[in-house]
C-alpha cells in the first residue's frame, strides 16, 4: 500500500471525522482512519502517538469552526451570551458522534479556549466575578454538552417520552404527565428553554 509522506493534522483529523460521521464514534479505529487515508495503519503512527492524539485533533477541526468573535458589545450581556452558546450547539450538533470527545478533550483545544475567552469577557461586563464567574462557564460548556447529547440519544419527543407517559398513572403520576407535556417540545425549543433557565440564574 502506497504511503502519503506528509499529511497534515488537519488531513489526519478530517479523515477522523469522516470515519465517525459515517461509522459512528464506536467505528473510530486507527486502522480505519489508516484506510480513509489510503496507508496502513503502521504507517500513521508515524504522524499521532494514538487513537486520543487523534480524537483531540478531531474535537480542534469541528471546534475551530466555532466563530470566537465577541457578539455585538452593544447588545445586552445576556443575549451575548445566548449568541456563543447558540454558535457551540450549531457548530458540534453538525457531528452529534464528536459531543463525548469534547468533554475528553476540552482542555486541549485551543478553539475551546478561545470561546471561553469570550464568554468570561461577557460574564465580566455583566458583573459575574471570581468563583460564579468559573461556575457560570463551566455550566454552559456542561449544558452545550449535556443537552445535544441527550437530544443525540433521543429528543424529547422521541419514543422514550411514550414510553415514559404510558407508565402506570397510580405510581408515576407526575412523570407521565410531564412526558404527555414533552410530546410537543421540539429539539430547539428544548435547548433554548434550557439556556433560558440556566442564563436567569447567572443573570440572578
Amino acid at each position: 500500500m502506497p504511503r502519503r509522506r506528509s499529511l497534515s493534522q488537519a488531513q489526519l483529523a478530517a479523515a477522523a471525522l469522516t470515519v465517525i460521521d459515517r461509522d459512528g464514534l464506536a467505528g473510530m479505529s486507527m486502522r480505519a482512519v489508516a484506510k480513509e487515508l489510503g496507508m496502513s495503519t503502521m504507517a500513521l503512527y508515524r504522524y499521532v502517538e494514538d487513537r486520543r492524539e487523534l480524537e483531540g485533533l478531531v474535537v480542534e477541526l469541528v471546534l475551530s469552526g466555532v466563530d470566537p468573535a465577541p457578539p455585538d458589545p452593544a447588545a445586552p450581556w445576556r443575549e451575548r451570551l445566548e449568541t456563543m452558546v447558540l454558535r457551540m450547539r450549531d457548530t458540534l450538533g453538525a457531528h452529534p458522534e464528536v459531543v463525548p470527545l469534547t468533554a475528553v478533550h476540552r482542555h486541549g483545544s485551543v478553539s475551546l479556549l478561545r470561546w471561553s475567552e469570550t464568554v468570561v469577557g461577557i460574564l465580566a461586563d455583566g458583573g459575574v466575578e471570581g468563583g460564579r464567574r468559573v461556575i457560570a462557564l463551566r455550566g454552559m460548556t456542561s449544558y452545550v454538552i449535556g443537552a445535544l447529547q441527550l437530544e443525540h440519544l433521543g429528543p424529547l419527543a422521541g419514543e422514550g417520552t411514550d414510553v415514559i407517559a404510558a407508565l402506570p398513572k397510580d405510581e408515576f403520576p407526575v412523570m407521565a404527565a410531564t412526558a404527555a407535556d414533552a410530546r410537543g417540545i421540539d429539539p430547539d425549543e428544548e435547548f433554548r428553554g434550557g439556556l433560558a433557565l440556566l442564563l436567569s440564574g447567572i443573570e440572578g
